[in-house]
């Protein structure tokens, strides 16, 4: 069994291991306008580099998008 995380409400597995590694891996670059929580905790854009992600959390990744 692998290990797996809650990324908006989805479980997915863990494949990335920071918050920084994981927003790429989605095509999010920069931190404008993007915010993101781990375990219902804001991690500042300046801390995605260092925020470790393990097995079990649950994190909100939010952004603004175009549309009417």
């Amino acid at each position: 069994m692998s290990a797996r995380i809650r990324i908006n409400g989805r479980d997915e597995p863990l494949q990335s291991a920071t918050v920084s590694d994981l927003l790429a891996s989605r095509g999010i670059v920069g931190n404008r306008g993007v915010a993101v929580a781990v375990n219902g905790v804001v991690v500042p854009a300046g801390a995605w580099r260092e925020r470790a992600l393990a097995a079990g959390d649950e994190i909100e990744i939010v952004k603004p998008f175009g549309g009417g």
